[in-house]
């Protein structure tokens, strides 16, 4: 995960566990205290975060640079219908509407 992201996500969850901390009752200490600590480690980790980021830059990718320098794979030859084979597929289709057509007939005729 990027460090940017890191942090913001680590924000949030500080952000939520003080707001659960302060609508908590204040009868309740222990359980505010360990959300107090929760909050403080929170803090810790983005410091630890944000320092590793400043140490480290991010590396660049070498997949991007290896994806640009391959030539692009040819384009499969599209592929058509014969003659015959478009002649077969319009039969089965008026096949398949008369069908359609006789129902809806002798369904309106029994609506009758």
């Amino acid at each position: 995960m990027k460090a940017h992201k890191a942090l913001k996500r680590l924000a949030k969850i500080e952000e939520l566990i003080s707001d659960v901390a302060e609508r908590y009752s204040s009868g309740a200490s222990h359980i505010r205290h360990a959300l107090h600590e929760a909050r403080a480690v929170i803090g810790r980790v983005k410091e630890a975060v944000s320092s590793e980021a400043a140490t480290h830059p991010p590396a660049k990718r070498k997949k991007a640079a290896a994806k640009k320098a391959a030539a692009p794979a040819p384009a499969k030859k599209k592929r058509y219908f014969s003659a015959a084979q478009r002649d077969a597929a319009a039969e089965r289709m008026r096949q398949r509407w008369a069908v359609k057509k006789k129902a809806a007939a002798k369904s309106a005729g029994k609506a009758k």
